[in-house]
């Protein structure tokens, strides 16, 4: 029998709440199929299993909260038998989102946080959080539709990014998260940084031939150009794209670009685009739009957090030049892209106005030094050069 867990999405999660399950006792389940939904604090996670067989019972029911590592059911490989119910514990049946119940007593109890009216009204909200809107004083019946859960459901991150920030604990939800992986990546990595600015004229040209007979939603912008010359160059200069755990560079076999994406209402996230070199232009800016709309609403898939080798941010038209990124572990490299600025540029002798932009690279010295990340900003270079070869 194997068992399905909690999964860890990254270094800054310690606990998911189980919101929903996608399959039931007796289903058959492949590697890849989503088998659950978990909530944590970047939102809604579908989380996939990872071997072949029958989901055979529940271990965690609707609602409860475990840290990673926790089983959430069992799954009985080809050849299994089915477990023998009579001595097994009954598991918890699954739940659907809890309405906010409708009002029963015209005289509450006194409670040690604000209580929230009670009404005849319903509304469709996770258990967690239902607890936390009324930790927070928070009617769900105010919200309007911002539910991000099945059904609409509202979720602990729909609450979360209603509630403005606590004057008592200002770290709470995804900002604490987000402050743990910074605090621990500027702890223990050993960060250098290198600048490089980039003349983007050849592939802002590219760029505009290309969408002159487009509609709106099938053209490119250059953050796909971006990401793909970025991986490109990954596969010379290998050693900016794996992890490093347990002292030791373990180089990935997959590029897989992590994209930084701002979430509604504070914090952010980086998922990643997987397989971004083996994809062409068009694909790829298919899969960054995609993912862009699922993460602002708070939907998105596990691996997609967990996979990624290389985190890539942009500040796209905020108007400011540069930034250096911190690496989110255990990964060993971040590379940040300034806002496109139209600046006197040195071309064959002679000095033009051309659209260019800085591009960074922040990495982790205990892989790589600044010779080989200088390597690998020129080759990010070169690519974007020749757009019409990404």
């Amino acid at each position: 029998m194997g068992q399905f867990l909690m999964p860890s999405l990254g270094a800054d999660m310690e606990a998911g709440t189980l919101i929903e399950w996608l399959k039931s006792p007796g289903d058959a389940v492949s590697n890849g199929d989503l088998i659950a939904v978990v909530e944590t604090q970047k939102g809604a996670i579908e989380i996939e299993a990872f071997e072949d067989g029958i989901l055979e019972e529940y271990l965690v029911g609707i609602g409860k909260k475990v840290p990673v590592g926790t089983p959430l059911a069992i799954i009985r490989t080809k050849g299994e038998a089915p477990v023998e119910r009579a001595v097994q514990e009954k598991a918890p049946k699954p739940e659907p989102p809890v309405p906010v119940p409708a009002a029963t007593s015209p005289t509450p109890e006194p409670a040690p946080t604000p209580a929230i009216p009670l009404q005849t009204d319903r509304v469709r909200i996770t258990p967690a959080a239902l607890r936390l809107a009324q930790s927070k004083g928070i009617d769900p019946r105010t919200l309007g539709d911002i539910g991000t859960g099945p059904g609409g459901a509202l979720t602990l991150a729909d609450i979360e990014r209603a509630n403005p920030p606590s004057p008592v604990n200002p770290m709470d939800g995804m900002r604490a998260a987000i402050a743990a992986a910074m605090t621990r990546s500027k702890a223990e990595i050993p960060h250098y940084y290198l600048a490089h600015t980039v003349d983007l004229t050849a592939a802002q040209t590219f760029v505009d031939q290309t969408n002159a007979d487009r509609p709106p939603e099938a053209r490119l912008l250059l953050g796909a150009l971006y990401l793909k010359a970025v991986a490109k160059a990954l596969r010379k200069y290998t050693e900016f794209n794996g992890y490093l755990t347990d002292g030791q560079f373990h180089p990935a076999s997959a590029i897989n670009t992590g994209m930084a994406i701002t979430i509604r209402g504070g914090g952010l996230v980086a998922p990643a685009i997987l397989d971004a070199a083996n994809l062409n232009l068009d694909d790829l800016m298919t899969s960054m739009r995609d993912l862009a709309a699922r993460v602002r609403t708070g939907r998105f898939r596990a691996t997609e957090l967990t996979d990624a080798t290389i985190t890539v941010t942009s500040l796209g038209e905020r108007g400011v030049d540069q930034l250096f990124g911190v690496i989110y572990p255990p990964q060993v490299a971040i590379v940040g892209i300034g806002t496109p600025r139209e600046h006197p540029f040195a071309v064959g002798g002679a000095v033009e106005e051309r659209l260019t932009t800085t591009i960074t690279l922040s990495a982790d010295h205990r892989v790589s030094d600044g010779h080989r990340g200088a390597l690998f900003l020129r080759a990010i270079d070169k690519h974007l050069q020749k757009p019409e070869k990404l």
